[in-house]
């Protein structure tokens, strides 16, 4: 009767038309007891079952943690793949805890064996205790309510069969067909706050209320079946925000100001989550972050979050997974006749005529007499300033492009034409007032940006 409840827990949540299983094994007693289920109910449920293990070389006796689950396969028949990862060595390079350094190698371990073995689904040994961790852990962190909704039975690829059975019934289980399992020491290591969660915090919750962990549950229960009735509310209306999905994402600032606070914070958690992949250390205050920069008063800004690169530019949120490369500056001759090649691929070509052919935002004519050769081409500087073609006096450059809604990257990377240290052409938006064509007879100087 003990093993009852977790079998038919198993039984009542397979996804429909599922075999192939890629178990994640550790060789501790939730994933052993989880291998034993599924292991002994694969005939009945037609299954085929793939087991995976990462030696996350923490500790000295994982190498032996890793020889336990290779020969428990051997012994009741699994494939097993088994691979080593230096867990700490990512932890300081990344400059993350070894927690989050271990869940991260672990998922990408699973997703490319998965992948490898055509697993359908990829089977973990969470059960209901991990529920209430994972909850205190996120509410300590700072976590909104779609975070406090924790872990799900199906999320994606991802199944856990036995999220709503205690870590009791899961022990009461191995015992009853007295398995085998590793005890890994660093469960009970302090330094880990889990640990001091599930060692200290959790006990002392129980004392004042024992149905505590029913509680939680309960809780996160409620919050993934307001977060479905949200997440039908993002598919509803986050296309018609996408301005464009080139280089990451724009949305559009306006529309985004129109929806309800509590929709709107969703529909951003969910662009970072289309641009990373995955939701990991993005946390309440990341979101809040950049809630302020949509509402802000600075029209051009932006901020570096874990994982991705958000930036308001003026009437777009921009998205992306990390800033983008800043364009150098430069300085070039500009041969005439001729062609010049910029750094950004786009050609500027230079020729003479005798007869004048017009202008346009691409395409200027210069009265050869009137310029004071060489010609350079160069890349905007502070203090730029030029005298457009049809106003009085000079305009600071920076001004033109913040009147003209010119975003940081393109300022960059746009090309002006200098004859000495006067602006005579900002290439493709406005040209000076400096030795406009057809004033004389004389040869004109045509310049077009391809």
């Amino acid at each position: 009767m003990k093993s009852s409840y977790l079998k038919q827990s198993i039984a009542d949540t397979i996804p429909s038309g599922t075999s192939r299983l890629l178990v994640a094994v550790s060789g501790g007693v939730d994933s052993v007891v989880l291998l034993h289920l599924l292991w002994s109910l694969a005939e009945p449920l037609d299954l085929s079952l793939q087991v995976a293990h990462l030696d996350h070389q923490i500790r000295s006796e994982s190498s032996a943690d890793a020889k336990f689950v290779q020969e428990l396969c051997l012994q009741w028949d699994l494939s097993c793949c088994a691979e080593c990862c230096d867990v700490p060595m990512l932890a300081e390079q990344n400059k993350i805890s070894l927690e989050m350094a271990g869940r991260q190698a672990r998922r990408e371990f699973l997703q490319r064996i998965a992948e490898q073995v055509n697993a359908e689904q990829i089977v973990l040994a969470h059960h209901r205790d991990d529920q209430v961790e994972t909850f205190m852990l996120r509410l300590l962190r700072g976590s909104g309510q779609s975070g406090l909704a924790a872990m799900q039975v199906h999320q994606d690829i991802w199944w856990r069969p036995l999220l709503n059975c205690s870590r009791k019934q899961i022990l009461d289980y191995a015992r009853q067909y007295q398995l085998n399992w590793v005890e890994d020491e660093s469960n009970c290591d302090p330094v880990f706050l889990r640990n001091r969660l599930r060692t200290q915090t959790i006990p002392q919750l129980l004392n004042i209320n024992p149905q505590f962990p029913a509680r939680i549950v309960a809780l996160t229960q409620q919050f993934q079946l307001e977060e479905s009735y949200w997440q039908e509310q993002i598919d509803q209306q986050f296309e018609d925000l996408v301005i464009s999905r080139n280089d990451g994402f724009r949305l559009n600032r306006i529309a985004l100001l129109k929806i309800h606070p509590a929709l709107r914070i969703r529909i951003l958690r969910e662009a970072v989550r289309q641009i990373r992949g995955d939701l990991q250390r993005i946390e309440a205050v990341h979101l809040r972050a950049i809630e302020n920069l949509l509402m802000g008063q600075r029209s051009q800004v932006q901020l570096d979050l874990p994982g991705c690169w958000v930036a308001r530019r003026y009437q777009t949120l921009w998205i992306r997974d990390e800033a983008p490369e800043l364009p150098k500056s430069f300085n070039l001759f500009l041969p005439i006749p001729g062609e010049l090649e910029l750094p950004d691929g786009r050609i500027i070509r230079t020729s003479i005529q005798s007869e004048l052919e017009g202008e346009s935002s691409h395409t200027t004519e210069y009265s050869l007499a009137g310029l004071a050769l060489p010609l350079r081409v160069r890349s905007w500087k502070v203090g730029d300033r030029f005298e457009p073609l049809g106003m009085d006096g000079h305009k600071r450059l920076k001004q033109y492009f913040s009147d003209n809604l010119v975003e940081s990257e393109t300022r960059l990377k746009t090309a002006l034409l200098v004859s000495g240290e006067e602006i005579l052409w900002i290439a493709g938006m406005r040209r000076s007032c400096h030795a406009v064509a057809g004033h004389d007879k004389g040869m004109s100087l045509r310049i077009e940006l391809l």
